[in-house]
Order: structure tokens, then C-alpha cells, then sequence
């Protein structure tokens, strides 16, 4: 779930919105106020086959209308008709009429439409891809694969999105550029809105959160890349040779649960390989969220999903995007640091971050407003000419800094907030700033309680590299467990999405019109980490073009890493060794990940029988499923029971006994030793402890056994890993 710093906290939200929409025409005499959208789910007309007509399908779609609405031009009352992600449509109804359709046989379930909110240069070196070697050398950079972004669009003039040294997409692809105003080329091949039903609107990028996710996915190379000459290198994509389809479904700040659907379901047609989407809400069952059920069928077409986890960390089970079919990335820090040191009157260093770097400040008065009731300490702030104000940061550096600025201010230092731990943002401001983490705010806090006569100065350092600890799990990143489905571990991999530096509207100005401006910002969150994870995947599927959606994702999780630059574990937001419920199965590896020896692999039929195990009823699996009387007719299974590439158990079980199934994508001829790392007060075992294969893509099982003292043990985590001599293909374990 980034977007521009001016709304910065907007996307630190998770909160939802319910969306209240006037209708645009009617028929009959309604009052327009009294109408909301609703998603209606319907089961598939009689005989349906992928080549119905759409005249045909809205013709059994009327058929579940209201009276007003059951006239010839009825057709006119639907904003959006699906047959590929779900079947259904959106429409504009009353309560009473949303009672009526309810009832109607033949009808699934009926949502109200809802809003959710929006959740580099150095990265590709951050994490090992360079021209001449690794990853990029063996996967062409993502050549010939599809990412669909369903985002707010795209600034399709940037130059990240040159198609220099591109090839024609490929044959399968059935998507078109939609808007004259738009700049498709071999690299932007498709560009489509989908905003109340009106694709006709151009999918521009108005917030530039769209551009910025496109970009860090499956930018081109762009030399001399920076923030205000900060960050400076040469900006990529993680999949530079990628081709992009954009699906504007997102306003500056939020998503409508109509608009994503209807998105997604144009991605499926059009044929995407890789899905995006940087937003989410709060969690809910499957079977009533839109996004579970389009990327289902997404899924089942053979579309790797890449989800946001969520911005509501650092607290436990603040999960988004939670289903086991797509890939739920949370967000940690890379080795770059943009360096605004504040230097207080006694003497004291404290080493912030600014993206905006224009000179240095001498020792000037150093003011800390108070809080009053109602009102944080900056928002209000007055009598600070000429001096440097310390400001808690609980709005976005733009907003602080035109507040303190035209109240006068020559500097600002914004505080970090308890929760925010050691994670600090390079935001831009409109004056000299320096972001001071949390505990450097303590220090600066207590300074000016002290002195008789507080000063700072900030001195601009430019950019660092490799002199941080990194990776660090992100203070905002949602945590596990999850709560739709506790039996599965999430998130399931980290990737970088602090302070990712990417492509930016020019919005104004001459260059405006220039296709080759340069403009790049700085963003934070799970928006962030997500495209990286896309693009990653990209490369993946480049190389094993025939691999399903599970074993890209296995080859990701079961390859990352969970040790710093400085061979420690990763460590969170306090500093302290980051849990799988904040990691998952570690930090991205994409060297490895392309050639990850062996992988878990899930089909369709797995996924029914573990919703079945949820205790979902049939109507409930159906309508994520689009198959009647799955669990009646079939198999249940519990969550530990699916071919996941992670295990998580309640800590009340005691035990758990679960098998699991290894495909060889290595050496034909190759064998593994298993080794488990549990701590001592649960017993672990694997059996068989070897596993020898002789051809490719042979598959082997074995059996996991863990049991503990449910009086001595509430928690424990470790995991086990199948070792080759070229190859550690490594499950975590979380008992909690």
C-alpha cells in the first residue's frame, strides 16, 4: 500500500473508506443521494463459454436488475460487466433494490463498492543486478514478459519509458493503448483507465504514484538519475527490458474496489504474465474481498500476483493482501543514506536524511513549539523567524515545511516518532530539513529541555553508500500473523522500500512538454517494495517462461536471505533480530531466485481444497472458485497441509505432523541433506533426511514433525533447509 510526500501519511493508512458515488444517469424517478455502488457476484449463465458476446452476457445480467432498471436501455445502468475475473457487474442501486438483487436466484453475494488507500537508482545494485553478470545476464532482463501496473497511471512522456533497444511484444499480448494523450511504445505497450466506468478518461498520471511503481518495476536505464542531485546513479527497473500495460484504477488516494476489479479483470484479457498492485485494505475473509478473488483468477491463468503487505506496522497482524496464491511483500531499507547531520549547541551529532540537500545551516536558535490541546506541536507554529524549528513528524515534510516556512523559519528537524524506531525518510521539504529517528529525537527533545539557550545547526553530507546496516525491516511494514488465514506465514518476503528513488511526473514548466525530462522522487512504503518484487518476478518467469505462479513465488521465498550486510540477522525497526512475522522468508535474493534447485509447487485444486479446510461453505469457495459444491464433492485440507514454502502453527497445538512436496528444477542428478534450526525446547524432525533425484522436474515428499511443551513454549521460530552442492533451498518455521 508510497505516493508524493505531500501525502505521505495517506498511504502509512490502512484505514478503509466506504465509497458514496451520485449516479450519472438514471432511469425512473430516483433520488440520485440515496444510490451507492455495489458489486453484484453472479453464478455464470447457462452453457457460458468464453465466447459469449458481451450483448449476450449483459443480457443474463439484466435479468438481476431491479424493475427501474429492467428496461431496453438498462444497459446504461451498468458500470462495469466482468466474465474473467469474476462474473458479475457493478451497478448503482438503492438499499432496497440491493435487497431485491440479493435475492435473486442465481446471485452470489452483493458488495458495497469501497474505497482502499494506495499502499531506483541504487536497488538493482542494492540487490546484486548489474549488466555484465548475475541476474540480468542470464534473464535478458525480463524480455518478452508482461507486468501489468494497476496503479494511478502513468507519465508515459518519461524517459524511463523509452523504448530504445526493445522488442516487439510478444503475440499472446491482446491489450491496446486507449487514449491518443498517451506515449505507447515497445515498452508501454498498453494504457487503459478504469475510473467509475468512464475508460474513455486518459490514464494519466495525476499523483505520480503510478509512474514511480511502473518505473521501479520495469524502468529503462536513465544515466544521471537523481533527488535534487541527491541518490545520484543510474536509475532501472528491476526488469529493464520488460514490456509495462498500465491500468489506471487509483485516484491521488484511494482505489475503488469496482475500478481494481474491473483493472484486473482487462490485465487477464489482455495477457499480462506479472499482476502489480501497490494498495490493499484491512483484512477480511476471502470469499468478500475482490482483490482474493480476481487474483484467484489470475492465478488459475497463470498470472504471478505481487500484493503490498500493508503500511500498518510496526504492530502484529496488520496484514493486507493476506491469500496464499499471491505473493504479500513487506518493506525494509537498503545501504543508501542521504545525509543531514544536525549538530546541536553542546556539541552533539545526529546523522538525519534529506532527499533535498540545498546549503548548510549555521547555529541558529533552536525552537520546539508545545503541544497544545487539538493541535500538533508544528501545525500552528508562529514567532520562529530565523530559526530552526524541531517539529514531531506526524504530517508529511511538505506540509511542515510551507507551515514553518511561512511562518518564517530557516530550518526544520523533524522528530521520529516512538513507534518509528531507527527508519528515517528522505523527504522533500521547501526549507533545509534533517529527518532525525526516534531515538536521536529523544536526545534532541531532552537538549532542548535542558539548555537555557538551545542552537542546531544542519550540515548536508550528500549520499552514502554501504555505510548503514541494511537490509532493516521498515517501521511502517505490516506484520503477521495473519488473520484470515493464521496457518499460513505472511508476509512472505521483504524487498526494499525505504527512500526509493524512481520515475516522477513534470507536471509543470517547459519540460512539461520535454519527453525527455529527467524528474525522479523519493517514496516509502509497501507500494514501494512491491513493484521490486514484480519486476524480480518478471525475471523469473523470463527464465522459466512454463513455471507456475506458486514456483516463482517458492523460488523467491525459499531463496532469500536472512542476514544484514554485516552478516548479522536482519534486524527491525528497534534493532532488535526481525521475527518471520515481519520478514517472512527473509530479504529478496534475486541472483539465487532464478535458479532456485528445488520448489513447492500448488495447483488449483490444493487452493480449493485448503479454502474447504477454512471452513468456508460451498457458496463461500464458490464465489472466490467459480466451481459449485467444491467442498462437498472434494477434499479438505488444513492450512499447514498446503504445499507452502513456509510453516506456521499455533503455539496451543503442541505438535504438528505435515508432509510436503519438492519439484527438482536443478541438476538432473543432484542430492539434498536436510538441516533444521529449531530451538531447543521443540523437537524437529525430517523424514525421509535425504532426497536423491535422477532427472529433471522429478518431485520427492517428506514429512515434517515438530512437538513442544504448550506449558514451557508460547513462541518459536527457526526453519529447516535442503542443502545440495550447489543449492540451500530454506523454509522458515514460526510457532506462535
Amino acid at each position: 500500500m508510497g505516493v508524493h510526500t505531500r501525502i505521505l501519511l495517506s498511504f502509512l493508512s490502512v484505514s478503509i473508506l466506504h465509497a458514496h458515488t451520485t449516479i450519472c444517469s438514471t432511469t425512473g424517478n430516483v433520488d440520485a443521494s440515496r444510490l451507492d455502488t455495489y458489486v453484484v457476484r453472479v453464478r455464470p449463465p447457462p452453457n457460458f463459454s468464453i465466447d459469449m458476446s458481451n450483448i449476450q452476457l449483459e443480457s443474463w445480467y439484466r435479468s438481476f436488475l431491479p424493475p427501474r432498471m429492467a428496461s431496453s436501455n438498462s444497459q446504461q445502468a451498468f458500470i462495469y460487466t466482468y466474465k474473467t475475473a469474476i462474473f458479475g457487474f457493478t451497478v448503482k442501486l438503492t438499499e432496497a433494490e440491493k435487497e431485491f438483487v440479493m435475492k435473486k436466484n442465481g446471485v452470489l453475494e452483493v458488495y458495497k463498492d469501497n474505497l482502499l488507500p494506495l499502499l531506483t537508482t541504487h536497488t538493482p545494485d542494492f540487490l546484486g543486478l548489474r549488466l555484465s553478470e548475475g541476474s540480468w545476464k542470464k534473464t535478458g532482463m525480463g524480455e518478452g514478459v508482461i507486468i501489468g501496473i494497476l496503479d494511478t497511471g502513468i507519465d508515459s512522456r518519461h524517459i524511463s519509458f523509452d523504448d530504445d533497444g526493445m522488442q516487439e511484444p510478444p503475440a499472446k499480448w491482446r491489450g491496446s493503448c486507449e487514449s491518443s494523450q498517451m506515449k505507447c511504445n515497445k515498452k508501454l505497450i498498453g494504457a487503459s483507465s478504469f475510473k467509475g466506468g468512464h475508460k474513455s478518461l486518459p490514464p494519466m498520471d495525476d499523483s505520480g504514484h503510478g509512474t514511480h511503481t511502473a518505473s521501479t518495476a520495469a524502468g529503462s536505464f536513465v544515466d544521471g538519475a537523481s533527488v535534487f542531485g541527491n541518490g545520484n546513479g543510474t536509475a532501472a527497473g528491476m526488469a529493464p527490458r520488460a514490456h509495462l500495460a498500465i491500468y489506471k484504477v487509483c485516484s491521488r488516494k484511494s482505489c475503488a474496489e469496482s475500478d481494481i476489479l474491473a483493472g484486473m479483470e482487462a490485465a487477464i484479457a489482455d495477457g499480462v504474465d506479472i499482476m502489480s498492485l501497490s494498495l490493499g485494505g484491512p483484512p477480511k475473509p476471502f470469499y468478500s474481498d475482490v482483490i482474493a478473488i480476481a487474483s484467484f483468477s489470475a492465478t488459475r491463468k497463470g498470472i504471478f500476483v505481487s500484493l503490498a503487505a500493508g503500511n500498518s506496522g510496526p504492530f502484529s497482524s496488520t496484514l493486507s493482501n493476506e491469500e496464499p496464491w499471491v505473493l504479500s511483500v513487506g518493506a525494509s531499507t537498503m545501504d543508501r543514506q542521504m545525509e543531514a547531520i544536525v549538530k546541536l549547541g553542546d556539541g552533539h551529532l545526529f546523522v538525519g536524511e534529506s532527499a533535498y540537500q540545498p546549503y548548510n545551516i549555521g547555529s541558529l536558535q533552536l525552537v520546539y513549539p508545545p503541544f497544545e490541546p487539538f493541535h500538533i506541536n508544528c501545525l500552528f507554529v508562529k514567532d520562529v523567524a530565523g530559526k530552526i524549528v524541531a517539529c514531531e513528524h506526524t504530517h508529511s515534510a511538505s506540509l511542515i515545511g510551507r507551515i514553518v516556512k511561512d511562518a518564517g523559519g530557516s530550518g526544520l528537524i523533524l522528530l521520529g516518532q516512538e513507534g518509528s524506531g531507527h527508519t528515517t525518510f528522505a523527504e522533500l521539504s521547501v526549507l533545509p530539513v534533517s529527518y532525525v529517528d526516534s531515538p536521536d529525537a529523544v536526545a534532541i527533545r531532552e537538549y532542548f529541555n535542558s539548555s537555557n539557550n538551545p542552537t542546531a545547526s544542519i550540515i548536508y553530507n550528500g549520499t552514502s553508500l554501504g555505510n548503514t546496516q541494511a537490509p532493516v525491516v521498515a517501521f511502517f511494514s505490516s506484520r503477521g500473523p495473519s488473520t484470515v488465514s493464521p496457518g499460513i506465514l505472511k508476509p512472505d518476503i521483504i524487498g526494499p522500500g525505504v527512500n526509493v528513488i524512481a520515475a516522477w511526473p513534470f507536471m509543470e514548466g517547459k519540460e512539461a512538454d520535454d519527453a525527455k525530462h529527467r524528474t525522479f522522487n523519493c517514496l516509502s512504503g509497501t507500494s514501494m517494495s512491491t513493484p521490486h518484487l514484480s519486476g524480480i518476478a518478471a525475471l523469473i518467469r523470463a527464465t522459466h517462461p512454463d513455471w507456475s505462479p506458486a514456483a516463482i513465488k517458492s523460488a523467491i521465498m525459499t531463496t532469500a536471505y536472512v542476514v544484514d550486510n554485516q552478516n548479522k540477522p536482519i534486524l527491525d525497526e528497534k534493532f532488535n533480530t526481525a521475527g518471520h512475522f515481519a520478514i517472512g522468508a527473509g530479504h529478496v535474493n534475486p541472483f539465487e531466485a532464478i535458479d532456485p534447485g528445488l520448489i513447492y509447487d500448488t495447483d488449483e485444486a490444493q487452493y480449493i481444497s485448503y479454502l474447504c479446510g477454512l471452513g468456508y461453505t460451498d457458496a463461500q469457495v464458490e464465489i472466490i472458485t467459480h466451481q459449485k459444491d467444491s467442498c462437498q464433492n472434494g477434499t479438505k485440507i488444513t492450512e499447514a497441509e498446503l504445499n507452502y514454502p513456509s510453516v506456521a502453527v499455533r503455539a496451543s497445538a503442541g505438535k504438528l505432523v505435515v508432509n510436503r512436496t519438492v519439484t527438482n528444477v536443478g541438476e538432473a542428478n543432484s542430492s539434498y541433506t536436510v538441516e533444521i534450526d529449531m530451538p531447543r525446547e521443540v523437537k524437529a524432525s525430517v523424514s525421509p533426511t535425504k532426497l536423491e533425484f535422477t532427472k529433471m522436474n522429478e518431485k520427492k515428499i517428506f514429512s515434517l514433525s515438530l512437538s513442544w511443551d504448550i506449558e514451557k513454549t508460547n513462541h518459536a521460530e527457526g526453519s529447516f533447509k535442503w542443502v545440495s552442492e550447489k543449492h540451500v533451498v530454506r523454509s522458515p518455521i514460526a510457532i506462535f
